[in-house]
């Protein structure tokens, strides 16, 4: 005889003949119930094969297992990096996660808070877009949902914030990149989408200044998250212009420094430290690509 197809959680409550709640207190934590009641109601689950809709069963909570975990672009290594360890972190605390990308733009970033709303999530960890962040529907969704900014911070929102010190790594850096060789300069886009570039540029003129030297920094044109492409294509004419006034160049961002460092490779310009090489180059974030790069690109985090 066929197995009958269960709808939901009822139908299998009535067919393994455990009560509702029961059944429902085992998915909320199977170790909830007696041992004896989580065999019966696993083997249940064996014979009709039944697989509970997890998110439908949110709704009807008012607080819920799963954790919203958004980034502005899954494609980035750096930020898929980071979404995976929050998500193991996530899944180790006995949660679910619902991970999502806003591709870059604020209009994503807004769509996927309303979907956030609507699953009804335990709280939601999120790295806005940057600058163009629409913060008053980020300041509206905070109101009614535990959030935690990481990565990118809206001043006066969330409940915490986590993030990286930039002054204190580019503190770190400019004394080192002074300390083997010529005093960087600073490499960064004229109009960034992430204000981490504003407070690692404040950084580095202060860093210059502590250290007697005067800043300098190269503003290249740009817009958006393609930081490869645009330190790429703005390196190729800083580089064919001769217009670096150092020898080292100390860029806002690892993705930048490595569009940076393809083109120095094209341009025929050796990356490195010593005799036989016409520049280095540092970045910024320890991205995970960094140590993969010919040569490998000097970075802190």
């Amino acid at each position: 005889m066929d197995t009958p197809k269960i709808r939901n959680m009822e139908e299998f409550a009535a067919l393994s003949g455990i009560s509702r709640p029961t059944v429902s207190k085992y998915f909320n934590d199977p170790g909830s119930v007696r041992k004896s009641t989580r065999a019966r109601i696993e083997a249940a689950l064996e014979l009709y094969d039944f697989r509970p809709n997890i998110y439908a069963m949110n709704q009807n909570r008012r607080l819920t297992k799963n954790i919203g975990i958004m980034v502005p672009n899954l494609a980035d290594p750096f930020f898929a990096e980071i979404a995976r360890r929050i998500e193991g972190l996530v899944i180790d605390a006995g949660y679910r996660s619902i991970l999502i990308s806003s591709h870059d733009g604020p209009r994503h970033e807004v769509d996927n808070l309303d979907a956030l709303k609507s699953l009804k999530p335990a709280g939601v960890l999120m790295a806005p877009v940057g600058r163009a962040s629409d913060k008053e529907a980020v300041a509206a969704f905070i109101e009614d949902m535990p959030t935690v900014l990481f990565d990118s911070n809206i001043e006066g929102l969330g409940d915490a914030f986590v993030g990286h010190d930039n002054k204190q790594a580019t503190e770190i850096m400019v004394e080192y990149l002074v300390r083997t060789g010529e005093p960087p300069v600073f490499f960064e886009m004229r109009n960034p989408p992430n204000p981490n570039a504003f407070k690692r540029q404040t950084a580095y003129v202060g860093a210059m200044g502590a250290l007697g030297m005067t800043p300098e920094i190269i503003r290249i044109e740009g817009k958006g998250w393609d930081f490869e492409e645009i330190g790429y294509r703005e390196g190729l004419q800083i580089i064919a212009g001769r217009k670096l006034p150092s020898d080292t160049v100390l860029c806002s961002n690892d993705r930048i420094a490595i569009g940076l460092l393809a083109a120095a490779y094209e341009k025929g310009w050796r990356v490195g430290r010593g005799p036989g090489f016409a520049l280095r180059i540092a970045g910024h974030d320890d991205h995970p690509f960094a140590r993969f790069t010919s040569p490998s690109l000097t970075t802190t985090a």
